[in-house]
């Protein structure tokens, strides 16, 4: 048995440092909380084990909210990407999501960089094995060697290494991702202190050695020529772009898929975790499409300084001369050799129903959650996950209100909201879609909308917060410009001819040129005789958005309005829902569950009809009367 010795005291403890955990350790220390992050291998810190990306549909959303409120993940990306590409631009600006093509290790380094650098912040080597709770309360880690580490709040972020298993054809592998060790012992902690766990599946795609490729059988993919940042703390990075591959699977690949599912975990019943649904396997696609003739993939560099690259789109459980096989029948990858095979990981994590909306344990005192090991999937949900539990351990460490982002206020209000109120059966993947108020919560605005909220909390720098107000000033000032400028007919005329639109009789106020769908302000630049020289194209693009869409916005906070209607009216904390004879029993069982906040918050609960809504409405003026006899 390991002697166990005092290894010293932190305000803070976050065991794992995958994206999760790297947010809620900096976010911790930033706040001037002593913070000490744990690591099975400090070379996993910010590790991408999968995808070298940062960002995509729903995703990009995250990062920059990640980014306005003071996170590191837009910053590191801008240091270390490879290209970049706005998604779904030629759709309407709620759901243009950017994406940017990582440099893994540089990704890693640059982070690990920043970690190492900032104040209170104690990383060390380590694995835990116990986690101290104390009658109720965590209070600290036992390490694998002996050392334990106390302090007042704890934040797990352990992603995929909580009994981990790596699943290659009939291998069943004791390993967490990347082949790097998982954690066993945790897991019987946990489970010693009634925490309830699940098993769920990611997998990942091989690694292909690109001296092997024919790159004149594939499509470059080339990223945006005018690439945007993620940090809103940047307006240009000079680049050394380089591209990606566009290729399909074809017949023959089929073939050798299918007539080899006996190789892989997923048709076996040897993989028992449930996997992500937007995310199957190359297995799974062509059993559920079987319509589809072909898939696309991409073959992504995973860095400037290695020749592996990443086949998105090919995640597999199969084995590895299966893998082969029907990888060579794809146009380019004919004579490729695999660096690293393709795998699937199972994994053990939490019923994020079990967290308040802090990512606070609520039936353990001063312990939070973050990341996969709340049944999410992805970096950015992660991290954004990360961010928001070490604020709030953070907050609790200085006797603080806890800092909580509704769903008309962010993505990271829905993402948290959707976890903690839904629950999730399969690892959680953002969307747009998942937003109800999308085109308030665009990406462009995210500091315009968290700015503010992160500053006064003591985590945004005073750079940031000028930053922001100053970007602030020039968007009202534009406005008032564009109100007050008229522009005359006579030079209106020709560039509305130019673009196929009816002439005018007599000149226009810019604002109400600038509100119809075909004009933008480049179009009107050579008439436009007062734009101020300095005018960024951040500004611009607040205020196209503004007047073109004013309308739909308008609509949007009027259901904002009805929605914070509903999330005032506080449910005491102390109700007990079982004597609400006219509520249903499943509604009963699944408000007692999740305690609810407040109505609106009930209201989303699976279970809870619109009928249960109003009768716990009801009920409550009728309690708060009783209460004020």
């Amino acid at each position: 048995m390991v002697r166990t010795y005092d290894a010293g005291h932190y305000d803070c403890i976050v065991v794992g440092a995958g994206h999760a955990g790297c947010e809620a350790a900096l976010a911790s220390a930033r706040m001037g909380v002593k913070t000490l992050i744990l690591s099975i291998n400090l070379d996993s810190i910010a590790m991408m084990p999968c995808n070298p990306s940062i960002g995509g549909t729903g995703k990009g959303h995250l990062v920059k909210e990640i980014d306005a409120l003071g996170g590191e993940m837009g910053l590191n990306i801008d240091r270390s990407f490879l290209q970049s590409k706005m998604l779904n631009s030629s759709k309407g600006p709620a759901v243009h999501s950017l994406r940017a093509q990582a440099d893994k290790n540089q990704y890693h380094k640059e982070m690990k960089k920043v970690m190492e650098n900032t104040d209170n912040l104690y990383i060390k080597q380590a694995e835990v094995k116990e986690l101290v709770i104390e009658d109720g309360c965590a209070s600290g880690v036992i390490t694998q060697t002996g050392a334990k580490f106390t302090s007042k709040v704890v934040i797990l972020a352990t992603g995929t290494y909580l009994g981990s298993k790596i699943f290659i054809g009939d291998a069943v592998i004791s390993s967490g991702p990347n082949g790097l060790s998982a954690s066993y012992d945790l897991v019987d902690s946990l489970v010693k202190n009634n925490m309830e766990l699940r098993r769920f599946k990611t997998g990942t795609p091989a690694r292909i050695d690109a001296r092997t490729l024919d790159y004149d059988q594939m499509q470059i993919q080339w990223g945006d020529k005018e690439y945007e940042m993620f940090s809103f703390m940047n307006d240009h990075i000079e680049l050394d772009e380089l591209p990606c591959w566009l290729t399909y699977t074809n017949k023959s690949t089929h073939e050798v898929i299918l007539n080899n599912l006996d190789k892989s975990g997923l048709f076996t019943g040897t993989i028992e975790g449930t996997g992500p649904r937007y995310c199957p396997s190359i297995e799974t696609k062509l059993i559920r499409f079987t319509d589809k003739e072909r898939h696309q993939l991409f073959i992504e560099p995973e860095g400037r300084d290695t020749n592996e690259m990443y086949v998105q789109g090919m995640s597999t459980s199969m084995s590895e001369d299966v893998q082969l096989a029907f990888m060579r029948t794809i146009p380019g990858l004919g004579r490729c050799e695999i660096m690293r095979p393709a795998y699937a990981i199972e994994y053990d994590c939490i019923n994020p129903l079990d967290l308040k909306l802090t990512l606070e344990f609520k039936e353990t005192n001063n312990l939070f959650s973050a990341g996969q090991f709340n049944g999410t999937s992805g970096y950015e949900e992660a991290a954004a996950q990360g961010l928001i539990a070490g604020i709030n351990a953070a907050l609790k460490v200085k006797g603080k209100e806890p800092f909580i982002l509704d769903r008309s206020e962010a993505y990271i209000g829905v993402l948290i909201d959707d976890l903690v109120t839904k629950g999730t059966d399969e690892p959680y993947r953002m969307m747009t879609s998942r937003s109800e108020y999308r085109l308030l919560l665009r990406q462009d605005n995210a500091d315009l909308r968290l700015t503010e909220k992160s500053y006064n909390i003591g985590l945004v720098t005073e750079e940031r917060y000028a930053r922001f107000k100053n970007k602030m000033e020039h968007i009202e000032q534009e406005m008032k410009r564009v109100s007050t400028v008229t522009l005359k007919a006579d030079l209106l005329n020709p560039i509305l001819k130019d673009l196929g639109i009816p002439e005018v009789s007599q000149g226009m106020k810019m604002i109400d040129m600038l509100k119809r769908p075909e004009i933008y302000y480049n179009n009107l630049e050579s008439i436009d005789t007062t734009r101020p020289e300095n005018l960024s194209t951040d500004v611009i693009k607040q205020v196209e958005v503004t007047l073109k869409y004013e309308g739909y916005i308008k609509k949007q906070l009027l259901q904002v309005e009805k929605f914070k209607a509903l999330e005032e009216k506080v449910i005491p904390s102390d109700i007990d829902f079982f004597v609400i004879d006219s509520l249903r029993l499943e509604a009963r069982q699944k408000l007692d569950a999740i305690r609810p906040l407040n109505i609106g918050q009930a209201s989303r609960i699976s279970g809870v009809s619109p009928a249960d809504v109003s009768v716990l409405l009801v009920y409550l003026e009728q309690y708060r009367r009783r209460s004020k006899k």
